[in-house]
C-alpha cells in the first residue's frame, strides 16, 4: 500500500521550522558523505522539460526521486500549471515505493528552508534588523517566511515590476508573520535592508552591486541556468560566496559562471557549500561588514529529507489515502 498525499494534504502538515531542522541536516549529510546525489536528469521534448531528481540519505534513511516538469503552453491549452512536480518516497530497505505526494508547495518550502538555514549561519544577529526581496511570488513568499525563522525582523520590504502583486505580497505576508511587510518604492529602498532575497524570474542583473551596504547577507533564488542571473559580477567580487553544491553552481549557476567566463573572478571565489558552513569546517561570517551570498540551485537532497518529513508527518495525523499500486 502506497500513501497518496495531495497539495492540501501537504500544506497540512508541513511548516517552515521542522522543513528548516531536515534540511540542514541534509547539507550536513552531504559534506559528510553520506548522501549520494546524482545532478538531475534533464529529457527534452518538443512541448517542454522534464527533471528527474534522485537522492538518498543515508543517516535519515531518506530514499527520493522528485518528477519536474515545465510546459510553457500548459496554462493555455490545458489549464495546467507551468511548473508540475511529484515526489515518489521509498523505503530504503526494500526499494518500495511508500508515498506518491504533490512537490510543488514541498519545493516552495524545501527552497525557502535552505534560504532560512544559510541566514542562520551567514546574516548578521541583533536587533532592529530588515529584510527586502525582489519579487513577489509562491518562492517569495517561502524565502521571507523562512528568513523570519531564523532572525528577527522590525520590518520587511518587497519590490515586483507587478504594483499589484506586491501589494498582495505585503497584505498577505503581514498577516502570515505578524511583522510589517510594506512595498518598496524603488530597488534602492530594498538596498538598504540587512538581509536581501532575491527571488524573481530575471535573466539579467536586478540591482548595481556597487550599492549594496557593508554587512549585507544576500539569498539569491531565481536564476537558475547558465545564462541567466540575478545577481552582478560587482557583487560576486564584493561577496563571500557560499553555495548549496559547488558542482551545481559550477554547471548552473549565471550568478557564478558568468563572472568566471568574464575572468572577474577564479573558481576560488567559491568559498564554501552550505553544509561545510554548518559543520564548522569551514567559518562563516567572521565580521559585521563582509558581505555574504548563499546562492540556492535546489538540490534533491533538499526534496528527499522534506519528503519523509511529510510522510512521518502524514502518518501521525492521519492525512492522505492509502492505494495499492
Amino acid at each position: 500500500m502506497a500513501l497518496i498525499l495531495t497539495r492540501e494534504d501537504v500544506l497540512e502538515v508541513l511548516s517552515m521550522k521542522e522543513c528548516m531542522e531536515v534540511v540542514e541536516h541534509a547539507f550536513v549529510e552531504l559534506v559528510s558523505g553520506t548522501a549520494e546525489l546524482p545532478m538531475r536528469i534533464p529529457i527534452r521534448s518538443p512541448e517542454g522539460l522534464s527533471l528527474y531528481m534522485p537522492a538518498y540519505l543515508k543517516e535519515m534513511k531518506a530514499l527520493a526521486c522528485k518528477v519536474v516538469a515545465v510546459y510553457k503552453d500548459n496554462p493555455v491549452k490545458f489549464n495546467l500549471p507551468t511548473t508540475i512536480g511529484k515526489v515518489l518516497l521509498q523505503n530504503p530497505e526494500t526499494g518500495e515505493v511508500t508515498c506518491i505526494m504533490d512537490g510543488g508547495y514541498l519545493t516552495a518550502v524545501r527552497t525557502g528552508a535552505a534560504s532560512g538555514v544559510a541566514t542562520k549561519y551567514l546574516a548578521n544577529e541583533g536587533p532592529g534588523l530588515t529584510c527586502g526581496v525582489f519579487g513577489a511570488g509562491v518562492q517569495a513568499k517561502t524565502q521571507l517566511w523562512a528568513v523570519t525563522e531564523a532572525r528577527s525582523l522590525s520590518y520587511a520590504l518587497v519590490f515586483d515590476k507587478d504594483e499589484a502583486a506586491s501589494g498582495k505580497f505585503a497584505s498577505e505576508m503581514s498577516e502570515k508573520l505578524g511583522i510589517e511587510v510594506k512595498v518598496a518604492g524603488s530597488t534602492r529602498e530594498i538596498l538598504e535592508t540587512n538581509i536581501i532575497i532575491t527571488a524573481t524570474s530575471s535573466t539579467t542583473p536586478l540591482f548595481d552591486g556597487t550599492m549594496v551596504k557593508a554587512g549585507t547577507h544576500i539569498n539569491g533564488i531565481g536564476s537558475h541556468t547558465p545564462n541567466a542571473r540575478e545577481l552582478d559580477t560587482e557583487i560576486i567580487k564584493r561577496s563571500k560566496f557560499i553555495g548549496d553544491s559547488r558542482e551545481a553552481c559550477f554547471k548552473e549557476a549565471g550568478d557564478i559562471m558568468i563572472p568566471l567566463q568574464q575572468g572577474s573572478i577564479t573558481e576560488n571565489h567559491f568559498y564554501a557549500e552550505l553544509g561545510e558552513i554548518i559543520t564548522g569546517k569551514k567559518p562563516g561570517r567572521i565580521n559585521n561588514s563582509e558581505i555574504t551570498i548563499f546562492k540556492s540551485n535546489g538540490l534533491a537532497i533538499q526534496d528527499a529529507a522534506t519528503a519523509k518529513l511529510v510522510y512521518e508527518k502524514a502518518k501521525e495525523l492521519g492525512v492522505g489515502n492509502h492505494v495499492r499500486l
